[in-house]
This record gives C-alpha cells, sequence and structure tokens, in this order.
C-alpha cells in the first residue's frame, strides 16, 4: 500500500479532521526518526499516519483501540511488524521494535507540540522553538493529557528527550501548512 492509499484508507475512516492533522504530525515525526536512526523511513511514516485508524470507531472502548486497527491492516496484508507497532502504541502487546518505540513515545508528543504552538503568542508552529517546548513540558498542568513519561520513553529507542522534541518540533514545521499552524 502506498502513501496515497494510506491517506485515502485514513480519510475513509476517521472523520475528525484535528484527528487526521494529528496522524499525518505523527506520520511527519515518525519519517523524521527513521531518517535519523537509519531505519525504513516509509514504512515508520507509515506507521504513523495509520495509528489511530480505528479510532472514531473505539473511542468509547479503549480496549480496543489498536487492536481494531490492526486488524484492519492485516486484512490488507500488511506487514505484522507495522500491525505490531499500531497494537502496542495503545498498550496491548509489548513494545518491542525500535518502531513500536518511537511510535509510543512520538503519539503524545505531537500534541503537546501542538498545544506549546496554540499557546505561544504567534501561534504558529514557525515561531515554536524546541526551549519555549521543553519549558512547557516541565508545567505539569500544562497539556496535560501529553504523557511526560511516554514522551521520555523515547530513550528506549535511544534519542534524548531535547533531541526528540527537535526532531519533532522540526518535522511538524515543516508540515505546518497540513497541520494550519
Amino acid at each position: 500500500m502506498n502513501r496515497d492509499q494510506a491517506l485515502e484508507l485514513v480519510e475513509s475512516k476517521v472523520k475528525n479532521d484535528r484527528l487526521i492533522k494529528h496522524m499525518l504530525a505523527v506520520e511527519a515525526v515518525m519519517r523524521a526518526l527513521a531518517e535519523k536512526l537509519g531505519e525504513d523511513v516509509e514504512k515508520w511514516g507509515f506507521v504513523g499516519l495509520v495509528h489511530d485508524l480505528d479510532y472514531d470507531e473505539t473511542v468509547k472502548d479503549p480496549e480496543r483501540h489498536g487492536k481494531v486497527g490492526a486488524g484492519y491492516l492485516k486484512e490488507l496484508g500488511i506487514e505484522d511488524d507495522v500491525t505490531h507497532a499500531v497494537e502496542s502504541h495503545a498498550g496491548h502487546v509489548a513494545r518491542e521494535s525500535r518502531m513500536d518505540k518511537a511510535l509510543y513515545a512520538t503519539d503524545p508528543l505531537t500534541g503537546l507540540i501542538v498545544a506549546a504552538a496554540l499557546m505561544h503568542p504567534s501561534k504558529s508552529l514557525g515561531e515554536v522553538t524546541v526551549e519555549f517546548v521543553m519549558k512547557r513540558f516541565k508545567e505539569k498542568r500544562f497539556a496535560a493529557g501529553a504523557d511526560r513519561d511516554q514522551i521520555r520513553s523515547c530513550e528506549e529507542f535511544g534519542v534524548d528527550l531535547k533531541d526528540f522534541v527537535g526532531t519533532g518540533l522540526k518535522a511538524m514545521q515543516d508540515i505546518s501548512a497540513k497541520l494550519g499552524l
């Protein structure tokens, strides 16, 4: 499945525009991380794009989130490592691969970065700095839904926190027009 087909699949399953933007942000960060770590950029981007494929269907049943999406992907013949990453980001199976661990950490990072952009005086990703995000990261009540421990788990795949934030921020800045920020 190519990227255009994956985006079509996402748009057929996900009706919330904000969620699609989140999935695009996770895709961008995952691609940047793969490039940084010498991993498969297309595969990592793909898993970022489709990771919340089932969210609309499972929003009221979090025990099924990730499992349903992985099931859809398996039916389409998508590789096991991708479906495993989708399941593991929701905590249903152990995070084993670097891709699993990166997806898990990236998911809340994108929300933290968006929240930082929205509270920045410019309301623009382009004006946000790593230092600005790191300052917000330390504020427990700021973007409380962005699990700090989950973001800090970036160290499990060999990237320190500040570098992770910087990589994520740059990737999101590169697609800021698509994100509306």
